[in-house]
């Protein structure tokens, strides 16, 4: 975690307020009432490097350096290029992942992306059963605790299975690649249902997840994708740091790169933890 500077502020309180502008203000702190000095960052994102998780089928991530030397004009220059695909890491699902015609990456509105919160802990059931998928009922029980997830939030579920990066083998099941690493995954999910549940119920701007998919390591159909992506609700895959977050009462930021055309992409995603004055 690290204290917000205070241009981080202005940055943070500027997205919030475009995003309740725009209609989404439903579970999102109100920027007047927070006290942006006293406000907390939580980094949601895993590096980006040699150990980076990607899908058995994928290529590594690459960081191939170009330059790192001193110039004849007498300083010191560096410059890489990296190779990675877009659903590596943490990382972005556009709409048109799953959804033919669907938002691009680079359509997804921004409010989409930015918003009030909810954390849904199912780390219990979890450590009991590699392939689970959560349910209606985790969501209706995780609300008779906490209270009603607001319409318009961003959820994120909490597997538990951030702490295993970037171990391939506890991660996702296997250290295997190509089509036979991907019969061999496993690693929980949401359940279509539950995706359905969350749409139609609480028509929620996006939801994340601390594994490589929003589907069950098993799934064959990736129902939780086409039935998020094809309303146009984006996901966040290969979350870190959840077990940081209080279950209520904060925002997320989440900007991937702006890729025209993209099906997905890199995402620097951040949790705000504010101080009420």
């Amino acid at each position: 975690m690290a204290k917000m500077s205070g241009s981080i502020g202005t940055f943070v309180c500027g997205a919030l307020c475009l995003a309740a502008s725009a209609g989404c203000g439903v579970g999102i702190a109100q920027p007047d009432r927070v006290d942006w000095e006293k406000a907390r960052l939580v980094d949601l994102t895993h590096s980006f490097d040699a150990d980076t998780i990607v899908w058995p089928t994928e290529q590594d991530f690459r960081l191939v350096v170009q330059h790192a030397e001193e110039a004849p004009g007498g300083y010191y220059y560096a410059s890489n290029r990296i190779e990675m695909p877009e659903h590596g890491g943490t990382h972005i699902d556009a709409p048109i992942h799953f959804s033919r015609g669907k938002q691009t990456l680079d359509q997804i509105p921004i409010e989409r992306l930015v918003g009030g919160a909810v954390r849904i802990d199912v780390h219990t059931q979890c450590a009991r059963a590699r392939d689970y998928q959560v349910t209606v009922r985790d969501v209706e029980q995780w609300e008779a605790t906490h209270g009603r997830i607001p319409d318009h939030s961003i959820v994120l579920v909490d597997t538990g299975f951030g702490r295993f990066w970037p171990n391939r083998k506890e991660y996702l099941g296997t250290e295997l690649r190509g089509q036979e690493g991907v019969r061999a995954l496993h690693f929980p999910g949401v359940h279509p249902d539950t995706a359905a549940w969350l749409v139609r119920e609480r028509q929620v701007k996006a939801v994340g997840i601390d594994t490589a998919s929003i589907d069950y390591g098993q799934s064959t159909a990736f129902g939780s994708h086409v039935t998020l992506l094809s309303r146009n609700v984006p996901v966040f895959e290969n979350l870190a740091d959840l077990n940081g977050l209080p279950e209520t009462g904060f925002n997320v930021i989440a900007l991937p790169m702006k890729i025209a055309g993209g099906t997905g992409g890199p995402l620097r995603i951040v949790a705000v933890l504010p101080g009420l004055r």
